[in-house]
């Protein structure tokens, strides 16, 4: 009753046009998890949903019950580490640890956060600062897990991702490809990191079950379609896990633990290799997405606690510390990370999200590049804004003013701890420009911003490439 008119145009926008106009990830019945389809969730999620219908809920709020129903192999020494958590996909996430409290006793003045208003502050900690100061002048954990993980096998396994994502994908085993999925309207359905393992073997980093479900379907049409090109693709994420090691003395802390060559000669900026660290089989990816130095590691759920108390044990003379999604999501809008979902959907081409760089379009026909050959010029970009007053902390979804009218909206937004002021990203007209100012609409006032050049941090990328 609530979504009437919004489903009614959405049903007939698909029959009448093949796509709704408005993105329906949030409503595709294949996003829930296994976990999250068993009739005791439905039945408690579905009750609790129908008395907060009309209540206001901060943007964090995670849900007060189930939890615990999925935890990472780490979990034992998060919750040493007083680790804060929130939850999503039934996954708990440390969002800060109390243990860090201490360092906001050492935090430099040039890193001191601001105080906040009463809904910005909830579900916060300053301690995110201290988090942010470290991963960028030491080294820390960030247990990157809950990240949905699939493996594609099989002689068509290399067509298949050739087809469904924007990259090129034939490249040497040990290369990782940052890529979209596309809609054949040539929006953006996911953003997707492929790993070429070996020949016919793959790890593609998605964001949901939607991206894994999309997949699999393709997968199994291909194969009926052509047995000789079979292609499997298996969800891995339960039976694996992941730590981010990251910060410029990452590379101090891996050495003490492993002897395989981790130095830029041999492990460049993404490409992956199997090593081994402290006796374990690690699947290392020079990856970073909080724009330091490091890598995703990567082994079985058997073996992640030995991971990360030997990555952990070996970097404490280097001020090691472990960090939460909270210092994450500033340093990730600090770099220009797009999330899927927030800064894009299928609602925004490559282009206009400021992705036409993972577009490589010389590669062949793919799905959804005759809608990008054919797709007029952007009427809309994503924009990098920072809050002129250094203080005003936005959540995200607030109205944007340009020229004084309402523009656009604001996707993500963050204090950025390096840079020491308010971050936001927004969509906006395709005339605003750098320097220009706009104003963002926060409980009934306008707080002054402008649009800013991006990456607001390390433009020439010679941290991540150090």
């Amino acid at each position: 009753m609530t979504h009437s008119a919004g489903v009614a145009k959405a049903v007939a926008e698909l029959l009448v046009e093949g796509r709704s106009r408005t993105d329906l990830h949030e409503c595709e019945v294949a996003r829930f998890e296994d976990v999250q389809r068993s009739e005791a969730y439905v039945s408690e999620t579905s009750q609790q949903n129908f008395v907060e219908i009309y209540d206001i809920l901060h943007p964090l709020q995670p849900k007060e019950s189930p939890r615990n129903l999925r935890t990472s192999p780490f979990y034992p020494r998060q919750q040493e580490l007083g680790a804060f958590f929130l939850e999503s996909g039934g996954w708990e996430r440390p969002h800060w640890y109390e243990a860090n409290a201490n360092l906001l006793k050492e935090l430099p003045e040039a890193w001191q956060p601001p105080e906040r208003d009463s809904w910005s502050a909830r579900f916060h900690s300053p301690i995110a600062a201290a988090e942010a100061w470290k991963t960028r002048t030491a080294v820390a954990l960030y247990d990157m897990t809950p990240l949905k993980r699939v493996e594609v096998s099989g002689p068509g396994a290399l067509d298949l991702l050739q087809r469904l994502s924007t990259g090129q994908i034939n490249k040497k085993p040990g290369a990782v490809t940052y890529c979209l999925l596309l809609d054949e309207a040539g929006g953006v359905r996911s953003d997707i990191t492929v790993a070429r393992l070996a020949a016919e073997r793959f790890q593609a980093g998605i964001n949901n079950n939607v991206d894994y479900e999309y997949l699999r379907r393709e997968a199994a049409e291909q194969t009926a379609a052509d047995s000789s090109r079979w292609v499997q693709v298996r969800d891995i994420t339960a039976g694996t896990c992941c730590i981010g090691l990251w910060g410029p003395l990452a590379r101090e802390v891996i050495s003490k633990v492993s002897s395989d060559d981790f130095s830029n000669n041999t492990l460049k900026y993404f490409r992956s290799a199997q090593v081994r660290i402290a006796g374990l089989s690690v699947t290392a990816m020079r990856l970073s997405y909080v724009g330091e130095l490091g890598w995703e590691l990567y082994t079985t759920s058997d073996q992640g606690l030995k991971l990360w108390d030997a990555l952990y044990e070996a970097g404490q003379e280097h001020g090691i510390i472990a960090a939460g999604r909270a210092a994450f999501n500033s340093l990730r809008l600090e770099k220009g990370y797009r999330l899927f979902g927030h800064e894009m959907t299928s609602e925004h081409r490559p282009e206009e999200a400021g992705l036409g760089f993972a577009v490589k379009a010389d590669k062949g026909d793919f799905v959804g590049s005759a809608a990008l050959a054919e797709a007029p010029e952007p009427t809309r970009r994503l924009r990098c804004l920072v809050v002129d007053d250094g203080r005003s902390v936005v959540m995200g979804k607030e109205p944007v003013y340009f020229d004084a009218k309402p523009a656009g909206y604001v996707t993500s937004a963050a204090f950025g701890h390096t840079i020491g002021k308010p971050i936001a990203y927004a969509w906006l007209p395709a005339e605003a420009a750098e320097g220009d100012k706009v104003e963002i609409e926060y409980f009934g006032r306008r707080i002054p911003a402008t649009v800013s050049a991006e990456p607001l941090v390390d433009p020439g990328m010679e941290r991540l490439r150090g």
